[in-house]
């Protein structure tokens, strides 16, 4: 029998620890290992990309559909996923958004007569099961919002031991275990909105950290909170009026930074400090879409109703205020495109292209020099929910539910149209490993 000697004896100690470590992991990992984690507005970077492929690119109502669960009041916020648990917020006693459309049938924003309680609900991702769900306040609101639009719409984000939750009708962010138990509260207020539209910046997290961008038409700021503690680490007053956008914690290969679209202006902070990193003036009118981002560069612009805003690539270098114009000299801006922003559905940066979604098109720019390498018609209506991509495809899904699915490439090229059902579809979906998470209005969907 062979004996081992002490430091044999340790290492077979440590490696039986890491197997154990690993094995632990697995539990919340899926079959094939990658990651069922989606733990804000557009997944583990905010970019809205994941490496693979794991979920079905096919569905309808009868086809790929693991579970659906009818969900309590109204919003729009996307749902997130940690360890096994899905995590989504609501309003219930308000009225539930109608499509945009319809809502414009009717320009006056109203505010509900009676109390709305503002709750967060989890469910287990695997039945759809709900484990909990927590009031955070119940108060009438005190600023009305487009019939289109929700008291629900700013999305949670959880950084594998707390779940934060964002109601900015009622400016209050609060902290939860994933049990369900509140830990911290903060509130930050509640403010008007341009237009009466109401809110939209979902939270962001880096470097330890809980984003709030609050862009309004009275007084607005970006601040950043201890996720552990709820402390507030730094808070900076912000010049612009209402914007929609929700701030990106952009990882490049220099340094990272917390990018925040504003009311025609974009700025970025340290993430840690909220110190100024830099500054690009006079782009255009308040932002709706998010950027999108790879390690190299970050993509943003704007687009409205009347009106398109342009389309620009910054890297890494970029410093100092600048005032944006056409002929624009300096050192990080890469490219630009004049009357090429996206609208209300946020970009997404694959595969060596930016695809931009805006009034039944998409145009696809190549993200080395913003060349054109298609622009296409495409069957989808009107479109909020942003662009995803998993491995080698892309997506694209408007309010009705119908998503269209492309190869990553620099050619329109179709792969599958799927129409998941009856619903109204502005939230961003979210991908879980080998499942996909669809939230209408009146249901939460589980493509599998």
């Amino acid at each position: 029998m062979k004996t081992f000697t002490l430091l044999e004896k340790n290492l077979m100690k440590t490696k039986f620890f890491a197997f154990l470590c690993l094995l632990s992991l697995g539990f919340n990992a899926s079959v094939d290992g990658q990651s069922p984690d989606w733990p804000q507005f557009r997944g583990p970077d905010g970019n809205g990309v994941v490496s693979e492929l794991n979920f079905p690119e096919t569905w309808s109502e009868s086809e790929n559909v693991a579970w659906s669960v009818d969900l309590p009041g109204g919003g729009l916020s996307s749902p997130i996923v940690s360890q096994g648990q899905i995590f989504l917020t609501t309003a219930v006693g308000a009225k539930p958004p109608v499509s945009f459309m319809e809502g414009v049938g009717d320009m006056r924003p109203k505010k509900p007569d009676t109390k709305v309680k503002f709750k967060v609900v989890s469910y287990n991702l695997e039945d759809g099961k709900q484990l909990w769900e927590s009031t955070i306040v119940e108060q009438q609101p005190e600023f009305p919002i487009h019939g289109s639009n929700s008291y629900a719409t700013e999305s949670p984000a959880t950084d594998g031991k707390r779940v934060f939750v964002y109601f900015a009708a009622v400016g209050i962010v609060t902290a939860f275990d994933l049990d369900g138990k509140e830990i911290w509260r903060q509130e930050i207020g509640a403010f008007p909105t341009g237009n009466g539209f109401g809110t939209g910046s979902s939270l962001t997290l880096g470097d330890g950290n809980v984003f709030v961008q609050c862009d309004n038409d009275e007084k607005s700021f970006i601040v950043a909170f201890d996720g552990a503690t709820g402390k507030i680490r730094w808070r900076k007053e912000r010049e612009g009026r209402t914007s929609w956008s929700t701030p990106l914690f952009w990882k490049n290969k220099n340094r990272n930074e917390l990018v925040a679209c504003g009311s025609g202006f974009v700025r970025s902070y340290d993430p840690k400090t909220g110190d100024e990193l830099w500054n690009m003036t006079d782009v255009g009118m308040s932002f709706s879409a998010s950027p999108a981002a790879d390690d190299q560069k970050i993509y943003f612009g704007n687009s409205g109703p009347r009106s398109n805003g342009p389309l620009v690539a910054i890297n890494d270098s970029m410093s100092g205020t600048n005032a944006f114009a056409a002929d624009l000299k300096t050192e990080g801006l890469e490219w630009m495109v004049m009357q090429a922003g996206p609208g209300l559905a946020s970009p997404v940066a694959v595969s060596g292209n930016i695809y931009i979604p805006s009034r039944q098109k998409l145009t696809c720019y190549s993200t080395a020099d913003g060349s054109v390498s298609f622009k296409e018609r495409t069957s989808l209506g009107s479109m909020a929910a942003s662009m995803w991509a998993a491995g080698d495809r892309i997506f694209m899904m408007d309010e009705t539910g119908k998503t269209v699915v492309l190869e990553a490439t620099d050619s329109m090229k179709v792969i599958a149209t799927n129409q998941i059902a009856d619903d109204l579809f502005w939230s961003t979906p979210a991908v879980a490993g080998n499942s996909l998470l669809i939230r209408g209005v009146k249901k939460l969907y589980c493509i599998r």
